[in-house]
């Protein structure tokens, strides 16, 4: 390395030359490799996947730039305003010979690197709706098949198989085994739920693990398996074992339980009490049907009793008399109608006389013939239509009266004098005096013996 205070003071430099100087001078010296504290400003993201920023404080600032290979390690991501601690190299870009820091760490002050990342991944995912209650899909009553996405040797699927086991041993569980800490975890959860829903034919899937660290449950804080999650066409149930605080997969899942177990009893109900639940029902629809039952009996017997009270024959009497008034009003309109006509036509045929018109005169009888013949097809047709209006309604009324079957044999039995309707032997006692009535006339009698 050259000196720095080895340079001929007699030679010219070229600035290239003066910057390469500074450049190995900086790289070589002790100091090259340093931890820098700053406010970081001036974030530039371009499409190469590097990011460029300064850091100031009060004084001064240091351009810094942060290359793809080393961004992909970082936990968080930098951002104007906020305060950080940048570890790197100093070195120099010659083409503007500004001195500048690679940096290959980054950590936040005043807040974990692994919190800041979660709430920048928090507040990210919000705004693009993975969070939001419309996306959220419901659990089936009583699924067939549930798909699970954990550790095969963790106490989380055996908590599961427990609650389902003990609950509803119905249930198929169909487990798809994955890392659920360290490098690459993240990327097994987020292909198991891809795979389990390329399968199909399962209801509804547990994605989780027991209690830990947050550097332990850090795989179900990545942004691959947001994704996944929000992506599956299958309800998912995040059920990573913490109390208190959550993942960001707890946001984007459908339904989020505190423990696996608590996932398990959510996704399965206790058979016995939908045992108890359905015996309810049932209960309850056998009493609403007989209370419809009651309430039918009730009405049918004050139908009867409305018949027997009033003689059909009147109701049928009283309709033969509306369709007679019906028929005699339109008659009476028709003929008034006619006449009318038959007045301006005559009217009509005295002035066309004078005028010398035979031609029209004639014209006009033949129109006043044909339309004679027309309205006496008409009045057919209207009183066809009355009569057999009419007949329909006779028939209907005699298949309810209560003489019409009085005229097969049967007959209706009261109590004399009072009228009292008879429909059961409890009612008589011995030797009270009946009334029967029949398809022809009444009868008094005695019951001498009640016979059950």
């Amino acid at each position: 390395m050259m000196d720095l205070f080895e340079v001929d003071p007699r030679r010219i430099y070229k600035v290239s030359e003066v910057t390469r100087i500074i450049r190995d001078v900086l790289e070589e010296s002790p100091v090259s490799t340093l931890w820098v504290e700053g406010e970081v400003s001036n974030v530039s993201r371009p499409a190469s996947g590097h990011i460029y920023f300064s850091l100031k404080d009060s004084r001064s600032q240091i351009r810094c730039v942060i290359f793809k290979n080393s961004v992909n390690r970082l936990k968080f991501k930098p951002e104007n305003g906020i305060s950080v601690l940048l570890y790197g190299n100093i070195s120099v870009y010659e083409p503007r010979g500004e001195y500048q820091i690679i940096g290959t760490r980054l950590e936040p002050l005043g807040l974990g690197s692994l919190q800041l990342a979660f709430e920048q991944l928090k507040e990210r995912l919000e705004k693009e709706g993975l969070f939001a209650p419309e996306n959220k899909a419901p659990i089936p009553l009583i699924p067939k098949r549930v798909g699970v996405v954990t550790s095969a040797t963790g106490a989380a699927i055996r908590d599961i198989l427990n609650v389902m086991g003990r609950r509803f041993s119905s249930v198929s569980v169909l487990l798809y085994p994955v890392t659920v800490q360290g490098d690459g975890a993240a990327r097994e959860i987020a292909e198991a739920i891809f795979t389990l829903n390329e399968i199909g034919d399962i209801d509804v899937l547990i994605v989780g693990r027991g209690g830990g660290s947050i550097e332990d449950l850090w795989a179900f804080n990545e942004e691959i398996v947001a994704r996944s999650i929000y992506e599956s066409k299958i309800p998912v149930i995040s059920a990573v074992g913490h109390e208190i605080d959550f993942t960001i997969a707890d946001f984007v899942a459908d339904h989020r339980a505190p423990t696996p177990s608590a996932a398990a009893e959510l996704v399965v109900a206790n058979k016995a009490d939908l045992i108890n639940k359905l015996e309810n029902l049932r209960a309850r629809l056998f009493s609403s049907i007989n209370n419809q039952q009651n309430i039918l009996h009730q009405r049918v017997g004050n139908a009867e009793k409305r018949l027997m009270a009033r003689d059909s024959r009147e109701i049928i009497n009283s309709q033969r008399q509306k369709i007679d008034e019906q028929i005699s009003r339109l008659q009476r309109t028709l003929t008034n109608t006619i006449q009318h006509w038959r007045k301006d036509f005559q009217n009509s045929s005295e002035k066309l006389r004078y005028v010398g018109l035979p031609s029209r005169i004639k014209n006009m009888k033949r129109v006043k013939e044909n339309f004679e013949k027309r309205l006496n097809v008409s009045i057919k047709h209207i009183m066809d239509a009355r009569q057999k209006s009419f007949k329909s309604l006779v028939a209907q009324l005699n298949a309810l009266s209560p003489l019409d079957v009085l005229q097969r044999g049967y007959s209706i039995c009261y109590k004399h004098p009072d009228g009292e309707l008879v429909t059961d032997a409890n009612q008589i006692s011995t030797g009270e005096k009946l009334e029967l009535k029949l398809a022809k006339g009444r009868v008094l009698c005695r019951a001498d013996e009640i016979l059950q």
